[in-house]
């Protein structure tokens, strides 16, 4: 048999009761990833006007977290197949409370950054180890069953995330206290895996691409810092400018030659984008990530910062799109496991991102509050609907050996999305905060409002607390802020439309009613082709035609150690 072989476990699976017994761990640790991020989102304000930092920083906070997540995710995948996963997530949640506790002490913006890239390193193996867990000690065939224990721990999470955070903040524990309210669960989830989690072992050599990894993440990174810092540490068109540009995009060039040429087991396969759908399935979730995170993140700030609201009604109002998210989550999955078509949910979701950005772009600080709860409902109900679906199209177009592949391809395309869209999107709404900020200063002194030590300091690009402003200067800032977030939802706009282009380019094709892979190379004989030809094996497809009874439909070499023929 071939090193491509399916390997054979050394251990016995596990049975019905152990695998609930150690999903309630898995779910726990998942709760703690996701709480992590939502249930700062609230508090950073008030975390920024602490720490005396900038809206450059309150971008950093997020941008860091999900930057590591995005770096590590990939590399947690390849050595859990090295290593025991059982000892590898529980490393994932030690890291995760160690960047918690150090995000809860910090006393700077820079020591809060750095202890949210420890943080991001730890979720991000937490994260991609549990869909890599459950994989291994759940069949196929029955997975499905455990998906709506999943579905429920991620609605919680997305739900409760912005509400523990504001009752946090607003409570005598303080923003810091955010940091810490995930520890408990981590030590819980800690606890009940080692316990319960009994994985079979599986022997396979593998070779981790670190060269493809590292330049990969270090070209979107210097690209991602020049984007951060242009017009504010230097002008946009300047050397330091050409340096980082040219550099980033050299570095990725040099990584997708790694990628493709170099890397025996590359953290992103190239091969996976000669399909039609796994290539438009990516750049719609590069585009929705742009305009959904990077939009997004930034309307909790409005709420705070231009219409007075506090931590707690600002995690209210995210109800609107959370809600609708959730509902059409679960009514367009419904759906389309009836019917068995999913193409239509995409466009029309997509369809339905591009008009709940557009409308959220006519927003400003004197627009009606249900007014801005109804257009978020409508991107909450375009995101729910595509999400997910995204995800589905790829995985149908992938035999089962590969799914893992094309499944952490497309998260780590839509978490680099987001770290994009939060980083550009960031910048400008700084940029822009300021030019309001300056240009309604002049205004206030020249009409005595004001006094110009009164204005010292403001329109740096900093997040200052507006309950201790002088009144004229507070609306200045709220006015500020409002406008500015109308315009970066104008900004990812274009980004929606582009994704909604991408989808409707998409070709259709039938769900497979299992994940056997001779329904997959039945369906998809070219896919089939492409999988088998990068593992270096071949395969016979041949025209579709009644099969005779009792003989099985042609394998890849490998799964059954025999071969299957020779590949058109």
């Amino acid at each position: 048999m071939s090193q491509n072989a399916s390997a054979v476990p050394v251990e016995g699976q596990m049975t019905h009761r152990q695998i609930l017994e150690a999903l309630s761990g898995l779910l726990i640790a998942m709760f703690v990833g996701m709480l992590s991020g939502t249930v700062v989102t609230n508090a950073l304000p008030r975390i920024v006007g602490d720490l005396h930092g900038s809206q450059t920083g309150y971008t950093w906070v997020v941008v860091a977290t999900m930057l590591a997540m995005t770096a590590t995710t990939p590399i947690w995948g390849k050595l859990a197949d090295l290593f025991s996963k059982k000892l590898l997530v529980q490393i994932a949640l030690a890291v995760f409370v160690v960047g918690s506790a150090l995000a809860g002490i910090s006393q700077s913006m820079e020591m809060l950054i750095s202890a949210r890239v420890i943080t991001g390193i730890g979720v991000g193996g937490t994260m991609s180890l549990i869909q890599i867990i459950i994989g291994s000690m759940v069949p196929p065939r029955e997975r499905g069953r455990y998906s709506g224990y999943i579905g429920a721990v991620f609605a919680l999470a997305t739900v409760s995330g912005p509400l523990i955070g504001g009752v946090i903040v607003d409570s005598s524990l303080g923003w810091r206290g955010c940091f810490y309210v995930g520890l408990p669960f981590a030590m819980v989830a800690f606890i009940v895996l080692q316990r319960t989690l009994k994985l079979p072992v599986y022997k396979r050599e593998v070779k981790i691409d670190y060269l493809g990894s590292f330049l990969l993440v270090g070209g979107v990174s210097l690209l991602l810092v020049w984007v951060s810092l242009a017009g504010a540490e230097f002008a946009w068109w300047s050397t330091t400018t050409a340096v980082m540009v040219i550099g980033g995009l050299l570095i990725l060039a040099a990584a997708v030659f790694v990628e493709a040429k170099v890397a025996t087991e590359p953290v992103v396969p190239m091969w996976l984008f000669k399909d039609r759908t796994v290539s438009l399935a990516t750049l719609a979730t590069i585009f929705v990530g742009i305009a959904m995170f990077g939009a997004t993140v930034y309307l909790s700030e409005f709420f705070q910062m231009s219409h007075g609201m506090s931590p707690t009604e600002a995690g209210l109002m995210s109800l609107w799109m959370v809600l609708a998210m959730m509902g059409l989550g679960i009514l367009s999955g419904k759906v389309i496991s009836d019917t068995g078509r999913w193409k239509m949910w995409l466009v029309g979701g997509l369809a339905a991102v591009v008009v709940g950005v557009a409308l959220l772009a006519t927003i400003d600080h004197t627009t009606n509050l249900v007014q801005v709860g109804c257009y978020m409902a409508i991107l909450g109900a375009g995101v729910g609907a595509t999400q997910q679906n995204l995800i589905l199209a790829v995985q149908n177009n992938v035999d089962q050996a590969n799914i893992g592949a094309a499944t952490s391809v497309i998260s780590f395309f839509r978490t680099m999305g987001g770290t994009i869209g939060v980083s550009a999107l960031g910048a400008l709404l700084s940029s822009q905060v300021a030019q309001n900020v300056e240009n309604g200063a002049a205004d206030l002194v020249a009409s005595g409002q004001v006094t110009p030590d009164q204005l010292a300091g403001l329109g740096d690009g900093g997040v200052p607390h507006l309950d201790g402003l002088p009144q004229p200067v507070a609306q200045l800032f709220a006015a500020a802020f409002g406008d500015a977030t109308g315009h970066i939802f104008l900004l990812s706009l274009p980004f929606a439309v582009l994704a909604l282009i991408c989808v409707t380019l998409m070709k259709e094709t039938r769900l497979r009613t299992t994940l056997d892979d001779a329904e997959f190379e039945r369906v998809n004989p070219d896919a089939a082709h492409r999988a088998a030809h990068a593992r270096g094996e071949s395969l016979a497809v041949s025209e579709p035609e009644p099969a005779a009874a009792g003989v099985a439909p042609a394998r890849c070499q490998g799964e059954t150690g025999t071969p299957a023929g020779t590949a058109r």
